[in-house]
Order: structure tokens, then C-alpha cells, then sequence
């Protein structure tokens, strides 16, 4: 089966970075506030932006002068079906500025 977006969805603290996205962080404010790893913190912050989940949505100018990105997640919602021998993985969009849910997308169909 080729990797989709519920791939990363498996691995430790994936599922919490998405929760915390609702609103936009930094890798260092969500190291911080789930208490992870920094290096594990931009592992699971690539591999959600890969799979659609997570997208970078601004660049500021830390307190000591550093661009820092900030992420937000790319869904409301993940609905997986399991019909006629494939599985079909829809996700619930956000709209890019204001947060509300968007249409259903089909992502990936097995």
C-alpha cells in the first residue's frame, strides 16, 4: 500500500501535534507545551506537511532576532472507510484564513 495521509498518524505524538495546531505554533512552542524532543518535534512537523495534514502558514522574528515558522493543521477531521476491498481516506479542510470547515477531499483511495 502506498504511504497516505493516516501514515503518519501512527508514530508518537503526531496525533497531539495536529490537536495543538488548531491554532498556529512554532516547533519550539509545541516541543514545549507536549513535552517532546525538539528534533522529534520537526521529524513529526515534516512528515505531517508531507502527508497534507500541517502547513506552514506564517515566518516571524523571534525575541532574539531568528525567523521562526509556524504551523497550523490543514483539517478538521480524518474519516477512514473500508468498502469492497479498498480503503478510501477523506479529510475535512480547513479554509486557509479563517479556521472553518472546507468541503471533504478524497486523499487517498487503496
Amino acid at each position: 500500500m502506498a504511504p497516505g495521509p493516516i501514515q503518519p498518524l501512527g508514530k508518537k505524538y503526531s496525533a497531539e501535534i495536529l490537536m495543538a495546531t488548531a491554532e498556529p505554533r512554532s516547533a519550539g512552542e509545541l516541543s514545549e507545551r507536549l513535552d517532546i524532543p525538539i528534533a522529534t518535534s520537526y521529524r513529526r512537523i515534516d512528515e505531517l506537511r508531507d502527508a497534507g495534514l500541517l502547513t506552514l502558514c506564517d515566518r516571524v522574528q523571534s525575541s532574539g532576532g531568528r525567523r521562526t515558522r509556524i504551523y497550523r493543521r490543514d483539517v478538521n477531521g480524518i474519516r477512514i472507510e473500508f468498502a469492497d476491498g479498498e480503503v478510501e481516506v477523506s479529510l475535512e479542510d480547513r479554509r486557509p484564513a479563517t479556521g472553518e470547515a472546507n468541503e471533504d477531499r478524497t486523499a487517498y483511495t487503496d
